[in-house]
């Protein structure tokens, strides 16, 4: 009765993480098309969410001796990267495009293993990667000449790579540094610095000293309505970033690496409908069925990747969570997990 209690809980965590990353860039899109750029929108995120996160990072202070190449490494990639190219995407695509672009990245991860360290993959994980294509191919409408604007493209595959570069460095680096004495880094204290890192990072890029902050003290239209921006602004640091890290790391806990992609897949689902509702962002049928077939490819992709053997592994645009002393394979994005996953 115990485990089916944790369990339920973890799923019902893995669901509200799902939600909040997904909801990351339907909140983010009215402030950007209010004024505020993209990069300043991802530098408010991750700075708000660094402030919140401090006194954890406080308590996992050591991590800066132990861990400093996976604090860096987490902070590049899987914060400022993944969630910078996710919201400058979606301010030239659909949200639920750059999204379900964004799901590649467990394939180009197989790419990495099968042709950089060349590691055999499994057949099934090859099936995974051309579902995967394929369905990104009706997503886009390769047939109609990618109807979709080209650098919106570009900038969410490029959020996908970015995901790529931090599980690469997560594998590299598994095992490193663990002993008796220090263990498996501790996951929420690994994203403290991470968005500390990130914060960092996109301080000296976005430079928001030149920011247009009167446009936080104004509304922001969405699909007809206006909405406080401060209002917009809080969902996106406390709940798509700060709710939706926290839940996905413990759900893992409690979850198989399995379920948790499954549940994780939910999370383009959730952008998607929401783009939907709030946003007017309609997608056609072939593409609605080849964003099906991208999460199908991905979550096979990432149940058939081959394990590290230890060490913190993000997941999702968004950016995501973080494993600890059991992994976690890619189980996609950000949003923007974005992030989150991240996502976005």
């Amino acid at each position: 009765m115990h485990a089916s209690q944790g369990r339920s809980a973890g799923l019902g965590l893995a669901l509200a993480s799902a939600f909040a990353f997904g909801g990351s860039g339907v909140a983010a899109k009215p402030l950007i098309e209010a004024g505020l750029d993209p990069l300043h929108v991802v530098w408010l995120r991750v700075t708000g969410a660094a402030l919140v996160m401090l006194p954890v990072a406080w308590r996992h202070r050591s991590l800066v001796r132990e861990r400093p190449v996976l604090l860096a490494g987490f902070g590049l990639f899987a914060v400022a990267g993944v969630q910078a190219f996710y919201f400058a995407s979606i301010s030239r695509i659909p949200v639920g495009v750059a999204l379900l672009i964004e799901y590649l990245a467990p394939a180009l991860v197989l790419g990495w293993v099968r042709f950089v360290q060349r590691r055999p993959v499994t057949r099934a994980a090859a099936v995974g990667v051309v579902l995967a294509v394929g369905g990104l191919a009706c997503v886009v409408e390769v047939w109609a000449g990618l109807r979709f604007d080209a650098v919106g493209l570009l900038l969410a595959l490029g959020a996908a790579c970015c995901q790529v570069g931090y599980f690469v460095l997560s594998d590299q680096g598994a095992g490193h540094g663990d002993t008796a004495d220090t263990g498996p880094p501790h996951p929420v204290g690994v994203i403290a610095y991470g968005l500390l890192v990130g914060a960092a990072v996109l301080t000296a890029v976005a430079r928001p000293w030149v920011m247009d902050w009167a446009v936080l003290g104004g509304s922001a239209g969405m699909n007809g309505h206006d909405v406080p921006a401060w209002l917009l602004l809080g969902w996106i640091v406390l709940m798509a970033t700060v709710l939706a890290y926290a839940t996905g790391v413990v759900s893992v806990r409690l979850l198989s690496p399995q379920v948790a992609g499954v549940v994780a897949c939910l999370e383009a689902v959730v952008a998607t409908v929401l783009a939907w509702v709030l946003l007017g962002e309609h997608l056609s049928a072939p593409q609605l069925a080849g964003g099906g077939v991208v999460l199908i490819g991905a979550f096979i992709a990432q149940s058939s990747a081959p394990r590290p053997a230890s060490g913190p592994v993000a997941s999702g645009p968004g950016v995501a969570a973080v494993g600890a002393a059991d992994s976690r394979e890619p189980a996609g994005a950000g949003g923007d997990r974005s992030g989150p996953p991240a996502a976005p």
